[in-house]
């Protein structure tokens, strides 16, 4: 590792902090039921107003999801973060596979996101909630026991709230 690399790892670390995390409920979107979070940098809030529009833009993306062999489950992030606005749409899609859409804009001009440059993946603050999500995938759904909706179900109510580092 260089000194210069060392030094960005160092500057990260310096302004590292917590986010807070909130579920914004579940809902059906395209076909698919939509667990929708918020994932908030200080200074920053993510509520019905700031999850319309990305869930506008979930709509657009998971319509097409059949076609990407979804499976019907997808998770949205709407962050607000401390440069900006991103929004993800994870969808479990078959063969043990997910997939990936992501949008940036500038903060609090929703009408701005455009698609991420490839490339582009989940930050810190995001794949904690993606991590969470994951496990909570295998854990009521694969690993699950009883009939499909009680699976879902399971799987819907589990969800993650409170800071992520």
């Amino acid at each position: 590792m260089s000194d210069h690399e060392w030094g960005a790892v160092m500057a990260l670390a310096e302004g590292h902090h917590a986010r807070t995390v909130r579920a914004l409920g579940t809902r059906e979107v395209a076909g698919h039921l939509l667990k929708v979070y918020g994932i908030e940098a200080p200074g920053r809030a993510v509520g019905e107003a700031e999850a319309a529009p990305a869930l506008a833009l979930a709509a657009d993306h998971l319509a097409l999801g059949r076609h990407r062999g979804s499976l019907g489950l997808a998770v949205l992030l709407v962050h607000a973060g401390g440069d900006g606005d991103y929004v993800l749409v994870h969808s479990w899609i078959e063969g043990h596979m997910s997939d990936l859409a992501v949008w940036t804009g500038p903060a609090g001009r929703p009408a701005e996101l455009r698609p991420g440059r490839a490339g582009l993946a989940p930050c810190v603050w995001e794949a904690a909630v993606l991590a969470h999500e994951r496990e909570a995938f295998v854990r009521h759904l694969l690993d699950g026991t009883g009939p499909g909706a009680v699976r879902v179900s399971a799987w819907a109510a589990d969800t993650l709230e409170g800071e992520v580092r």
